[in-house]
């Protein structure tokens, strides 16, 4: 799928992509208000309802990183701050941990459970470990929307 075309149910999201370390995020897209998610081997239902942001990752150093693609936190417009729902990540079939190569470029969804009356608005990117930053403790926080 092209970058600028949506899914069905998403809104393509237009902010710059933004760099964690050596990593650089480009957010394509964002899907909320999602009651129920069916994948191939299961049904999950939110507890409020489902915000998806698919994205795109390039490691932009000089070797591999071990990249976490289900750190990152959503930030909703309450402040309140949502990590990735694990069942969602399960039985949509998204990554955990990967080993993201030199110049490599990762595609993925990845789904948050937030209240139901809850607007998502950041969303906190980690790239991974650097040499200047072995444990990538701040992490970068991108506007889904633009300023």
């Amino acid at each position: 799928m092209p970058v600028g075309t949506a899914r069905p149910d998403e809104r393509v999201l237009r902010v710059p992509t933004t760099a964690d370390g050596d990593t650089a995020f480009t957010l394509l897209g964002l899907t909320s208000g999602v009651p129920t998610l069916i994948g191939s081997h299961a049904e999950h239902h939110a507890r409020g309802r489902f915000a998806r942001v698919r994205m795109s990752v390039v490691n932009n150093g000089r070797s591999s990183v071990s990249f976490a693609a289900r750190r990152h936190v959503l930030i909703d417009d309450r402040g309140g701050e949502h990590t990735p729902d694990e069942q969602a990540m399960l039985v949509k079939r998204q990554p955990d941990v990967v080993d993201l190569g030199a110049n490599v470029r990762l595609e993925y969804d990845v789904y948050y459970d937030i209240p139901a009356d809850a607007e998502p608005r950041s969303l906190r990117v980690y790239g991974g470990p650097t040499l200047t930053d072995l444990k990538d403790a701040t992490g970068t926080e991108i506007p889904l929307t633009r300023p």
